[in-house]
């Protein structure tokens, strides 16, 4: 099936070749262009494909190329367009475009996870959980000439996240141009993605009336700190429930009232923390219309397990490129976004497979995905010379069991000492520096010299 230039590769780097292979199987350029052609309402394609400039950005985004206009001066002879020409069609690509390749990459990727069986054990057995979260894309230079005479931090947009914590997936993303919009604005455009029997986790800047009363008229299920804003009503005092990894934990019924003036009996879990939060809260109360057979234990444990889409964040900050400041237009700086998750989203099935082979302990505890993302980015432009791309569309045409198989295949050779995690130990406080104006500068080998005396 294979040409044999993958086999110096898949003993080397077999992550980097589970990757490739995987993003080829995911989101080949057919099915781009495809999508491209169907989803656009004011672009359209005449010389550059979609397929080409989301190649572009996804080098950019795993840090093969430092910019797109590096990316674009190494990919030069085979694009008939000017560099002009690409950052017009980045500047103008509609994030719907964006948000559709995020979710084609996470229904896709969920899939060869489910094959391989390398899913995580539920947070809530007999339910699917979903976590949301926001993400506002830092700062970006003042290169438009919209910013060129402020001084303020330009914010080119934000986005909303569906995070499946059990695949460790972002299958959905809802982006938005104004990096100034409230996040629960967009909660209109999250309630048609939420399905029966799901439970969706979130902070409190979410606890809306409307997205709480939205999620049950779908038969779904909520589990959301309260937000002090939020008008309810006592149906029955606080009762102690037990305690829980955080803290006592206490029940009590309440009720809202929907649009039609009717009461909406839902369950109010209060958490007497043992450790503050960050922002110094002591008692935290979170509401859901889960059924009492989900105990308040249960709710106050899951609610405590919403740090997993905070961490895929910051992994997604820490191993891929994922807000490239150059890019001040707010759609280019989206799409970028997007293309970010595209990549988290691959590396997510190849952990995946590893845990399949190696087992879930051994790698959630283990293995670094920094390093497997480094990894990735030093062998991968070798790969791509050795093995032009030609070779890598008989992926595409894989079934999810042929890619499975290969994937678990491929697992076996990783050596996963390779990709170790290093934990810190407690941090020591440190003494704040004295500056001497008389002493500008000092020489390092005297004081280490005297150090050791």
């Amino acid at each position: 099936m294979l040409s044999s230039l993958f086999d110096r590769f898949i003993d080397a780097s077999p992550t980097t070749v589970m990757a490739r292979a995987v993003l080829e199987r995911m989101l080949p350029a057919e099915r781009l262009d495809a999508w491209f052609d169907q989803a656009a309402a004011e672009q359209y394609t005449r010389d550059l494909l979609f397929s080409s400039v989301f190649g572009l950005m996804s080098e950019v985004v795993c840090g093969v190329r430092s910019s797109v206009s590096s990316a674009y001066q190494a990919a030069h002879p085979t694009l008939p367009v000017s560099i002009q020409s690409v950052y017009n069609k980045l500047n103008g690509l509609e994030t719907p475009i964006a948000a559709g390749v995020v979710r084609f990459s996470g229904q896709e990727a969920a899939e060869l996870i489910e094959e391989v069986g390398g899913g995580r054990a539920p947070l809530l057995p007999g339910y699917v959980v979903k976590m949301l979260d926001g993400n506002c894309i830092e700062a970006s230079e003042h290169r438009i000439k919209a910013l060129r005479t402020l001084a303020s931090g330009a914010l080119p947009g934000k986005s909303l996240v569906v995070y499946d914590p059990r695949l460790d997936v972002a299958v959905e993303v809802f982006p938005c141009e104004d990096g100034h919009a409230q996040e629960r604005a967009l909660l209109s455009e999250v309630l048609p993605s939420v399905k029966a029997g799901e439970v969706w986790v979130a902070d409190r800047n979410f606890c809306v009336r409307s997205f709480l009363l939205g999620i049950r008229q779908r038969d779904g299920f909520f589990v959301i700190r309260e937000h002090q804003k939020l008008s309810w009503r006592a149906l029955g005092p606080l009762q102690e429930r037990g305690t829980s990894a955080t803290g006592e934990v206490a029940e009590q019924r309440i009720c809202i009232v929907d649009d039609n003036d009717q009461e909406v009996e839902l369950r109010r879990i209060q958490v007497h923390l043992k450790t503050p939060t960050r922002d110094g809260d002591r008692v935290l109360y979170i509401l859901t219309n889960l059924p009492v057979t989900v105990t308040a234990l249960a709710v106050a444990e899951l609610y405590r397990k919403r740090w997993t889409i905070e961490t895929a964040f910051q992994a997604l900050e820490k191993n891929f490129n994922s807000e490239i400041n150059t890019l001040g237009y707010p759609r280019a700086a989206l799409f970028g976004f997007c293309v970010a998750l595209v990549a988290y989203n691959t590396l997510a099935v190849v952990q995946g497979a590893l845990r399949a082979v190696h087992g879930t302990d051994t790698v959630d505890n283990e293995v670094s995905s920094y390093y497997l993302a480094e990894e990735m980015k030093a062998a991968y432009y070798g790969m791509m010379i050795a093995i032009p791309p030609s070779q890598w569309t008989v992926f595409s045409h894989c079934s999810s069991s042929q890619m499975g198989a290969l994937l678990l295949e491929w697992a076996a050779h990783v050596r996963l000492a390779a990709f170790r995690k290093h934990r810190r130990g407690p941090k020591k406080p440190r003494v704040k520096p004295v500056y001497d104006a008389k002493r500008p500068h000092v020489s390092t080998a005297k004081l280490i010299a005297a150090r050791c005396a």
